[in-house]
């Protein structure tokens, strides 16, 4: 299956104690969800895990995954992004949108004028940011993700369209 047709739904933080489990993090809305999602590969596709969560711990969970069977084998996959089929995964309403499915959209202001690509997504709380890059622009810029700032998502045409905040561009 190709990569574009799975979503980063989480990652391995490191082992959890010393039989093999790991340290989970979930990107899902409902975070227990990911262990539903499986297998969940690895970004590159060569390798896939059946996951199951055994408890809550802070900052996530701690998880079994399949073929994981020491501390050496979680202390090797540290850092590890976690994919699931893009099939497996619950349909989205209106106006929602997989992060991954953002990354690489052209973004144009409401004159039509390119400014860049989406080459990120960020949370850091209190909303969603897209961080666009591109020649006509100085340095990235990261634009608040509402409908004020993004009136147009056009998946089918990769194609966003900005209406700026005041001062956002010099």
């Amino acid at each position: 299956m190709p990569a574009s047709d799975r979503v980063c739904v989480g990652a391995i933080a490191g082992a959890f104690g010393v039989k093999g489990e790991v340290r989970l993090k979930s990107f899902c809305a409902d975070a227990e969800a990911i262990a539903e999602y499986g297998p969940l590969w690895t970004e590159d596709g060569s390798r896939s895990f059946k996951v199951t969560l055994t408890r809550m711990i802070p900052n996530g969970f701690s998880a079994t995954l399949s073929g994981v069977n020491s501390k050496e084998d979680a202390d090797a996959l540290r850092g590890t992004s976690l994919y699931a089929n893009r099939e497996k995964l619950p349909s989205l309403g209106d106006d929602e949108f997989y992060y991954a499915d953002l990354i690489g959209l052209d973004v144009f202001d409401t004159g039509g004028n390119l400014l860049g690509k989406v080459i990120a997504v960020h949370n850091h709380g209190a909303s969603d940011l897209l961080e666009v890059q591109g020649s006509g622009l100085k340095s990235a810029v990261l634009l608040p993700f509402t409908r004020v700032n993004v009136p147009t998502v056009d998946l089918a045409t990769r194609r966003i369209i900005a209406d700026l905040p005041e001062g956002l561009i010099e």
